[in-house]
């Protein structure tokens, strides 16, 4: 956003970072063996494509990397303010000005507001009896510590998502025992992951065309993967036989496959990625329980009416996805809470805008995450979308834009009808919904359709107040 700012000529903008630096979860995110499951292409924006990456699946390191090396190269860090906590906003209909409230106090004015805040940046705890009892080391896997040295301790994981798969085969290396305590078994893809050599890189900066071509063959195989997520797909059928023969080809225990083995349909939770998650399972130094823990005591936990005792609690229990722009507080036309607006789950229209809260844009709003393909290609899709919103407010001189409320009705009756027919709509629990079962999250479709949706403003979709 802040790079499409400059490059249309405008410079009053500031940047609210509330961490050190930039790179949002993959500056948070530093446990042993974090890395994207989606390939280095597709991780990268369209018009600053890296050509040196080390592997298909880059770690973390080299993401974060390369969001500073694009800071840098677009000349963003002047517009940054970093350890900038924001703790709300409320609009002044009377100016037509958002009032940020940082968390040290100081109130900033804006006419225009954008939210880039993620959904998955707030650790969720596990929501067991006793967990602050436990006298050991303990932290959320985005909350990692950097002095934990596993070699030789006895280690309890809560969790099997998709930050825990990654960090459980690294403990397991030197860890003296790891008891993995699992709610729901995870889908498990082989992860086609291998480190990019010399040559791969020549081409990739010399050979003209070919790391266009690169993107766009894996562009192209996410799309076709889209349909995995529609009910009775046969694609899907396809890919829960991958995953059973790829769990079955690493596990030998008969009792372990059992525990292993999903009893819902392949899509409804996150499909993972992984090439060394089932092998670490298989150590005799692992173990998987499945029992639900009852309650943490000061020396472990206690699931299935058994004692376990650790010298670490390490939570892979994801994130607060659903709760969107919380815990800001966020107060448009009128007084009104976004929060309470979203009572019932949140939505917006194509997942950028909501109505009675003018000037405000989001950038990974509710219903445009993927159950494939690579976000980067969404928020490409609405960074054009709110530029061609901002030039129709400055070129008309319009005061405030507000998207109209039967628009916004309309497109989400419309969204909620399409995810209906989703496998996302399958009954499990995830974080692809809220507590009501409702699907706050996902995109129901291609993202070729979503990109031809926002490609061209629709002004008369929303009210333009004059200055």
């Amino acid at each position: 956003m802040a790079i499409k700012l400059k490059e249309a000529g405008i410079d009053n903008f500031v940047v609210l970072e509330k961490g050190p630096e930039v790179g949002g979860v993959w500056r948070e995110n530093t446990y042993p063996g974090a890395a994207c499951d989606i390939p280095a292409e597709l991780y990268s924006f369209s018009f600053a494509m890296k050509t040196d990456w080390s592997r298909r699946y880059p770690p973390q390191p080299e993401i974060q990397r390369y969001m500073k090396e694009c800071a840098e190269r677009f000349g963003l860090y002047p517009f940054i303010r970093f350890n900038t906590p924001v703790a709300g906003a409320q609009y002044d209909e009377r100016r037509a000005l958002w009032q940020v409230e940082l968390d040290s106090g100081e109130v900033l004015s804006a006419r225009v507001l954008v939210t880039g805040v993620g959904q998955l940046s707030r650790p969720a705890m596990p929501r067991v009896e006793g967990l602050e009892r436990f006298t050991g080391t303990r932290f959320h896997s985005a909350q990692w510590d950097a002095d934990f040295d596993p070699s030789g301790k006895r280690i309890g994981v809560i969790g099997t998502g998709a930050s825990a798969i990654q960090f459980i085969p690294e403990l397991a290396k030197s860890a003296a025992r790891v008891d993995v305590f699992q709610r729901t078994p995870p889908y498990v893809m082989p992860k086609p992951d291998r480190d990019y050599t010399a040559m791969d890189r020549w081409m990739m900066r010399y050979v003209p065309g070919y790391k266009e071509l690169n993107r766009r063959i894996w562009y192209t195989a996410g799309e076709k993967s889209t349909g995995a997520f529609n009910s009775d797909s046969r694609l899907a059928s396809a890919y829960k036989r991958l995953t059973l023969w790829y769990m079955r080809r690493h596990i030998k225990d008969p009792q372990l496959r059992a525990k292993l083995t999903p009893d819902y349909p392949i899509g409804c939770k996150r499909v993972l990625f992984s090439h060394n998650y089932f092998q670490a399972l298989a150590q005799d130094n692992v173990d998987v329980i499945t029992a639900p823990i009852e309650r943490v005591t000061p020396q472990g936990l206690e699931a299935g009416g058994q004692a376990y005792a650790f010298d670490a609690l390490i939570y892979g229990t994801g994130f607060l996805a659903t709760e969107f722009l919380a815990p800001m507080r966020i107060r448009g036309a009128g007084g009104r809470e976004l929060s309470e607006v979203w009572a019932d789950g949140a939505e917006a229209y194509k997942g950028v805008s909501v109505h009675g809260f003018p000037n405000l844009f989001m950038l990974y709003g509710p219903n445009t995450n993927l159950g494939s393909n690579s976000i980067i290609f969404m928020i490409e899709c609405q960074v054009g979308y709110i530029m061609q919103c901002l030039a129709r407010l400055r070129q008309g001189g319009f005061r405030a834009v507000d998207v109209k409320a039967d628009v916004m009705a309309r497109y989400n009756v419309d969204i909620q009808s399409k995810l209906k027919n989703s496998v996302w709509s399958a009954g499990c629990s995830s974080w692809y919904h809220n507590a009501q079962g409702k699907v706050t999250n996902n995109w129901p479709g291609l993202t070729q359709e979503y990109k031809q949706l926002l490609a061209q403003l629709d002004a008369d979709s929303f009210d333009w107040r004059a200055a």
